[in-house]
């Protein structure tokens, strides 16, 4: 299964997105296809197999639109700025032209209902006919191609309600010119209602433009030049020729080319614009550097690991692409209403003329005013933009403090969430324990218990393993020869040193080895109520030695909690670790619900314990823990942008930061109240003024709404419903 992205020109509103997700998806090899009208590009997942790219591309032209692959190397955010730019300025050209045909028509309609006579009732009608014709037919184009488009594909969109409305204003008043003079004409509804849509589809895209700041911003920071050693010398390239394993060197002030290691020289680096965190980062031999950071201070050479589309810059934005792309659950509701609406209000339309004209005996030009009114005011617009565009802004603004979210469903979702489950490990505690405690038995020193445990536990990948050989290497004690190493996931290990059987690990392994503990059991009960993890030393059924360590939690940690509770939500802690240390951790983080003793394997079988109950956030580091995180509604995966928390989180929190866990359910919740602000006002709008075009109100107040009002009307609806989703960047996370 392979995904590809393509870039759309020539939609004119959502419905035209919903005739090539349709379109799309009903090609064969198709699995998922995905348009968004907001940023013109659609996204499809496909069989290689079954269907290529060309047949993709063709299944797009059949229904009257283009697209074109992303060539490689090219960034889709950045033409999909450039197909924005060429957008705006197209409406802003039409713009000009309509306004500079319809102003003198519009001066002379004040003059008209002033009754001020400056031409003859006959040479008004043709100067008029004449002005308004260029904004018909050369301008309104547009509306017309729309509008065939749509009913080849036997559907009907906002270009039909314009073409139609327009048409009938202007065939009419053309019929009564040349044969009724004395029942006037309407060619100023046509020409002004023109000019208003286009001037809204100019602003509409202006505000389009926007909501994708974030994503510019991100793609603006990334460096041009890298100085790099070529043949023993320093020499500047394009940052397109960097290969992997090029020695690159970073001075003050400058911006990290690339993703690398440091291999000399140390710094701190601003790494804010990419991870949101604010304090400069500090680096030496051996730490990583993310491209696109600021170093501050000293300078350092680095061995670039990740260039290009690899490198964690180009991959965030990427992420932030998809999420842009994809659909929110709630747009399938937008889409449903969309597709029934524009026929219903062809319908309305019709029914209106008919009531004026036929049942209640209005004039001719009544009831068309009446009926080009409801066809006008009546676009779907502004409701194909109220998800889109909110889920943009939201993940735009996410992703400047350092909130990945991958895509509008784990967006729509989070607000929903009742649960929210911590690993303890590396996300409630720092992952960095320490050794706080060597008690021995069997007259052995702590320097030879010590020596025996970190020989054991160098092999070992295990957090709490790096605290005991770190503890060694600090008191310089030389490490033994270790055979057969064996290690069993939430026990311990299993190895000899110098023929001689050791295990090493929590209680479940020495009742596995036969070793009997009721005598230090209250020692190790002791430590544990201090939060400290117990690990116990034996040779064949003998104790040497318990060894503690542990590890704190993390400044923001109980803050964290305290904000998701006042949320509403219920927090639990899974750990490995046993129950009276589990409870401890617990107890210092505010939490008071936890799985203790957990195997790595069985905690996505906890995370769907929780799911029977309601919606669930996983949150973990994106390693050990990637079954669960999958598993989860959401996964939130902590890790300033390590390859598998990118993978496997739904979320991703880039600074490694607790609070932003309660900022990015808070982000989701201001987002989906957006997107349901917007949603009700473009639905209350076309409730509200359809049945005042119609004319519902004129025989009590006399009113009837000309369709120039009612253009206005619906061309600032759409504004409005973007201007909304862009007041989401003043909030507050």
């Amino acid at each position: 299964m392979k995904k590809t992205s393509l870039q759309i020109s020539g939609m004119h509103c959502a419905s035209c997105a919903t005739i090539i997700t349709k379109a799309l998806q009903k090609t064969d090899g198709v699995k998922q296809a995905s348009v968004n009208y907001s940023t013109a590009s659609a996204t499809v997942e496909y069989e290689e197999k079954k269907v290529n790219i060309e047949q993709l591309i063709e299944s797009v032209k059949g229904k009257g639109y283009t697209a074109e692959i992303l060539k490689e190397g090219t960034n889709a955010a950045e033409a999909q700025a450039k197909l924005m730019a060429k957008e705006k300025e197209y409406y802003k050209k039409m713009f000009l032209i309509s306004l500079l045909f319809s102003t003198p028509i519009f001066i002379l309609m004040v003059f008209e209902w002033f009754n001020i006579e400056i031409l003859a009732m006959m040479l008004h009608h043709y100067v008029v006919w004449i002005l308004s014709t260029p904004v018909q037919f050369y301008v309104g184009w547009q509306f017309y191609k729309g509008s065939y488009h749509a009913l080849r594909n036997k559907s009907a969109n906002m270009d039909t309600l314009i073409a139609l409305g327009t048409t009938a204003a202007y065939v009419f008043s053309v019929f009564t010119v040349l044969f009724f003079p004395s029942l006037g004409q309407y060619f100023e509804i046509s020409a002004i209602l023109i000019t208003l849509v286009v001037l809204g589809k100019y602003l509409e895209a202006n505000a389009k433009g926007k909501t994708s700041e974030a994503i510019k911003k991100l793609i603006g920071l990334s460096p041009k030049i890298a100085l790099v050693i070529r043949n023993g010398k320093e020499v500047k390239i394009a940052i397109d020729q960097v290969l992997v394993g090029d020695i690159v060197v970073v001075k003050p002030g400058e911006k990290v080319p690339v993703d690398g290691i440091v291999i000399e020289g140390n710094s701190s680096i601003d790494e804010s614009m990419v991870t949101g965190e604010s304090i400069p980062v500090e680096k030496k031999k051996g730490d990583l550097v993310i491209g696109a950071t600021i170093n501050k201070h000293g300078s350092f050479k680095c061995k670039a690991t990740k260039i290009g589309a690899n490198s964690t810059l180009a991959r965030i934005v990427k992420l932030i692409e998809d999420a842009q792309t994809s659909r929110a659950p709630i747009q399938r509701f937008a889409d449903q209403i969309s597709a029934y609406f524009v026929p219903i209000v062809i319908l309305i339309s019709f029914f209106t003329f008919v009531a004026w004209f036929v049942i209640l005996g209005s004039e001719f030009s009544f009831a068309m005013i009446a009926a080009v009114a409801v066809l006008v005011i009546a676009c779907p617009c502004a409701l194909g933009l109220a998800t889109p565009t909110a889920i943009m802004v939201g993940t735009g603004k996410g992703a400047q403090q350092g909130i990945l979210i991958k895509g509008g469903e784990a967006l729509e979702t989070a607000h929903k969430l009742k649960y929210i489950l911590f690993d303890k490990t590396g996300t409630i505690t720092k992952g960095r324990p320490e050794l706080t405690d060597i008690i021995t038995f069997e007259k052995n020193t702590e320097q030879d218990i010590l020596k025996i445990a970190a020989s054991l536990e160098k092999p070992s990948e295990h957090s709490l393993a790096e605290a005991i050989v770190k503890a060694a290497e600090k008191k310089k004690i030389s490490l033994s020869k270790v055979t057969n190493f064996k290690a069993i996931p939430g026990h311990g290990i299993i190895a000899s040193i110098a023929a001689k059987k050791y295990a090493f690990g929590n209680q479940k392994l020495m009742n596995k080895e036969g070793v009997i503990l009721t005598k230090y059991l209250s020692q190790i009960h002791s430590l544990e109520e201090e939060g400290k993890t117990v690990m116990l030393l034996s040779s064949g059924k003998t104790v040497l030695a318990m060894l503690a360590v542990a590890d704190t939690i993390k400044g923001s940690s109980k803050e964290a909690v305290e904000q998701l509770h006042d949320l509403g939500l219920e927090v639990y802690m899974i750990t490995g670790d046993n129950q009276r240390t589990a409870q401890a951790i617990a107890k210092q983080a505010g939490i008071t619900h936890v799985f203790a003793e957990v195997l790595p394997e069985d905690k996505a079988n906890y995370v769907k314990k929780l799911q029977a109950k309601g919606k669930v956030a996983m949150v973990g580091d994106g390693i050990n823990d990637a079954p669960a995180l999958a598993q989860a509604d959401i996964g939130i995966a902590m890790g300033s942008g390590t390859d598998v928390a990118m993978e496997s989180g739904s979320i991703v929190l880039m600074r490694n930061d607790l609070l932003d866990v309660p900022r990015a359910i808070r982000l989701s919740k201001f987002t989906m109240n957006k997107i349901k602000q917007n949603m009700f006002w473009a639905l209350f709008y076309n409730v509200l003024g359809i049945p005042i075009a119609a004319g519902v109100l004129f025989p009590y107040t006399g009113w009837l709404l000309s369709p120039i009002l009612a253009g206005a009307a619906m061309a600032l609806s759409s504004v409005s419903v973007v201007t909304n989703s862009l007041l989401l960047k003043g909030k507050k996370l």
